[in-house]
């Protein structure tokens, strides 16, 4: 390859505090609540008021960068971030800028070129800024402000320019937002933009060690933005260069539609923003006690816990990373195999990310609001194994289950669902089949072995897919060898 693509990036996640970060409005719903319900005078920006620092935020912080195996900083700065937006009421945002909380992190990923480290380079607090509605209306076009989003606590992690695809940008935000969902301090809800991707995107001929111009792609909210963007950005950074053009240094938005970026201004730098350190704040001191206790609590991440379900279940890579990913679908996971402890994880996993996610994807539902509980899949899949009913009968009683929450024996008793064991009965049901279908039959004996399969699809059939496979299995071929033996 001629160019090499050098990817950095910019992940801003709202926390999930009660309040915001420097008062005391309640942190709503921005799609739900009514525009500028949740504001007052500090975050409208009036003057003579003063901002306090909201401490679970401060915690909320403390807890990812721990996670991504932070340095710390005893004290840390907030400065004043000047930039004149109509969502910016103040005229400037409280950020962190010299002396960020916490700095020299690291994120493992899973890409397709395998384990990769990417370096993280800082976690600093600062807060959001308010949510403009662009209007056309009559001819006129004008803009709306809703300060319900201004002053929320905002957690920015910046990635060193380590990744080198898409596909290593896009495993690196979705590590990223499982440990911020794994902790509790971001919900990862994309479509509420409560978290929000930035990818600095630059080429550099390949085998070099100089970075080339970068362009900052903004306010990405879903990993499939993120993906495409980088990769169309990086081809037409290398249009550019291979027309003996020069790539400006500039932010750019992301069409989705058109799927192409475009320009929005040229890119700011640090001076531009005019940083001095907010005279409203004091240091952020925290004490290494507290830094002990944080991280005493922090829970197993999903990287952790995906690697323990390889060794402990064993289970494939892929599927444990799946349900380890989510801390509400690992622990329905394990209450599972706690209630049927006769039931093979492999099983259980194999339901869960089938037809339980699947149900999941078409409901709308998360996994902590199905009427189903651990239990009630644990006694289905204990019935499976003891042959009560098969796997095609399950799926139909898993479906009632979920739609209900109804229990596996209910279901099966009122609809008259337990497996056919029965071997007069199947017996009875393969010849059947077989005398329904004599052209088939002959073109068996002719040796088109492979219809037996066809054959054993038939007497399901008539079974209502109740009939006991192995059972069937072994009548269906004993009489199809009598059948030869003519």
């Amino acid at each position: 390859m001629k160019y090499e693509t050098v990817i950095g990036l910019e992940v801003h996640a709202e926390m999930q505090t009660r309040s915001k970060m420097f008062c005391g409005c309640a942190v709503v719903d921005s799609t739900r609540a009514l525009p500028n319900t949740a504001v007052c005078p500090v975050c409208a920006g009036m003057p003579g008021v003063l901002p306090v620092v909201n401490r679970q935020a401060v915690e909320f912080a403390l807890r990812v960068a721990l996670a991504l195996e932070c340095d710390v900083a005893r004290t840390s700065l907030f400065a004043r971030k000047n930039y004149f937006y109509p969502d910016l009421p103040k005229g400037y945002q409280i950020s962190q800028y010299e002396y960020p909380l916490a700095e020299r992190g690291r994120l493992v990923i899973d890409a397709g070129a395998g384990e990769r480290l990417i370096r993280v380079r800082r976690v600093h607090l600062e807060e959001d800024t308010g949510k403009l509605t662009h209007v056309e209306r009559d001819g006129q076009s004008y803009s709306l402000i809703d300060l319900n989003r201004s002053g929320v606590a905002l957690l920015e992690i910046v990635s060193e320019p380590d990744m080198r695809s898409p596909d290593e940008a896009r495993a690196y935000a979705e590590t990223l937002r499982a440990i911020l969902r794994a902790l509790g301090v971001n919900s990862g809800d994309m479509e509420k933009g409560v978290i929000r991707f930035e990818a600095n995107v630059s080429l550099r001929p390949a085998g070099s060690g100089e970075l080339g111009t970068r362009v900052e792609i903004k306010n990405l909210n879903s990993f499939r933005a993120l993906e495409r963007s980088i990769a169309y950005e990086a081809q037409r950074q290398a249009a550019v260069l291979d027309a003996g053009g020069r790539v400006e240094q500039e932010t750019l938005g992301w069409d989705e539609p058109e799927g192409k970026t475009f320009s929005q201004r040229s890119k700011e730098e640090a001076h531009d923003y005019r940083y001095f350190p907010e005279p409203d704040l004091p240091p952020l001191v925290v004490e290494p006690e507290w830094v002990q206790q944080v991280r005493a609590a922090l829970p197993e991440l999903p990287r952790a816990r995906a690697q323990r379900f390889v060794r402990e279940y064993d289970l494939p890579a892929g599927d444990a990373a799946l349900l380890a990913a989510d801390n509400d679908l690992a622990a329905y996971f394990e209450a599972v195999l706690r209630a049927a402890p006769d039931v093979a994880p492999r099983a259980a996993a194999n339901w869960l990310l089938g037809e339980v996610f699947g149900w999941l994807n078409a409901s709308g539902q998360r996994i902590d609001e199905l009427l189903l509980p651990p239990g009630g899949l644990a006694d289905l899949l204990e019935r499976v194994a003891r042959g009560e009913i098969n796997a095609p009968t399950a799926k139909a009683v898993l479906s009632e289950m979920l739609t209900s929450g109804s229990g596996a024996a209910g279901v099966i008793e009122a609809r008259g669902l337990a497996q056919i064991t029965d071997g007069a009965e199947i017996a009875r049901l393969v010849g059947e089949a077989i005398a329904a279908h004599p052209v088939e039959l002959e073109r068996y004996l002719a040796g088109k072995d492979s219809l037996a399969q066809w054959f054993f699809g038939r007497v399901m059939q008539l079974a209502g897919k109740r009939a006991h496979p192995a059972i069937l299995r072994a009548e269906l071929e004993r009489q199809l060898a009598e059948k030869r033996r003519g």
